[in-house]
């Protein structure tokens, strides 16, 4: 069986020791600020977590770029050359047309190496829950699972994938656009705190409203104990952007709600991706549950 690379972008939000656990590498998206482009580092080698969130709320605007078929061609066939075929979980669909492009590589180096296989699969999330796919995928690749295989399970499964989030402040949503001026105005006047879920198209979707933080993050509490699944596979994830006394607090409460166990609780921090939407204070937890069926374009 011919091996393959696990490969996903800056969304995925695997530090190293978990890139290098599950032998995962990662293709950077940019950032832009203060008339620069950096890559969007998961492990914020260029600039600190702290100070890229300081930037923040200091008023400096940060933008994000995606990653371009000329981008993915020199990074893809470097792995084609010695001798992997590489199956690519991207960001989702509804967030980024990272898919696309790197679909577009994928096509042209299929061609040129006509023994080589690059899958490539829209993941329908962001965050840690993109990088619990991929990290499924480098289980299943340990058990001898082909790249077919790999992926088929990524696709069938990825909606049980769950995400439950809420923000400190409604102003960095309404920079990038999610939310109205007027939304993120009288938000902050009543100290709403949106609870915020990835949903069925991939979209992230505010589902609920919370009146003040302790009461959000009592919140996603409650709806990870009601979505929570047991299944062998289960891993749950803690993360922050910089808000790290309120992450550890919802940490201790998701350890005191899961059902099993033997399950361990980790915690990390947000990429610098989705952190340069949701801003400072960001919490969320990721977990397998029930299938995500609520589609937010629907109405």
């Amino acid at each position: 069986m011919k091996k393959f690379a696990i490969v996903t972008d800056s969304c995925s939000d695997l530090d190293k020791d978990l890139r290098a656990q599950f032998d995962v590498d990662y293709i950077p998206m940019h950032v832009n600020f203060n008339g620069k482009e950096y890559d969007a580092d998961l492990d914020y080698r260029e600039i600190s977590l702290e100070e890229y969130y300081n930037l923040m709320k200091q008023g400096v605007r940060i933008k994000t770029a995606q990653i371009n078929a000329n981008e993915y061609l020199p990074f893809f066939e470097k792995y084609v050359q010695e001798g992997f075929d590489i199956l690519y979980i991207a960001c989702s669909s509804a967030l980024s047309h990272s898919v696309e492009e790197s679909k577009k590589a994928g096509a042209i180096l299929m061609e040129k190496y006509p023994d080589t296989k690059i899958i490539c699969v829209d993941s329908l999330m962001a965050c840690f829950g993109l990088g619990m796919l991929c990290i499924r995928a480098s289980e299943l690749r340990a058990e001898g699972k082909t790249i077919e295989e790999a992926a088929k399970w990524v696709e069938e499964n990825k909606l049980t994938v769950n995400q439950e989030c809420t923000v400190e402040s409604l102003k960095y949503l309404k920079q990038a656009g999610r939310v109205s001026a007027a939304s993120a105005f009288f938000g902050g006047l009543l100290s709403v705190k949106p609870i915020i879920i990835s949903d069925a198209s991939g979209i992230n979707a505010a589902v609920e409203k919370v009146k003040g933080r302790m009461n959000s993050i009592n919140r996603l509490v409650e709806r990870f104990k009601e979505e929570y699944v047991s299944v062998p596979y289960q891993r749950v994830r803690v993360v922050h952007g910089d808000s790290e006394a309120d992450g550890k607090l919802l940490l201790e409460k998701i350890k005191e709600a899961i059902p099993d166990k033997n399950v361990e609780v980790t915690f990390g921090t947000l990429g610098p991706i989705i952190g340069a939407t949701t801003g400072p204070g960001t919490l969320s937890v990721y977990f397998y549950g029930k299938e995500v069926t609520y589609d937010s374009r629907v109405k």
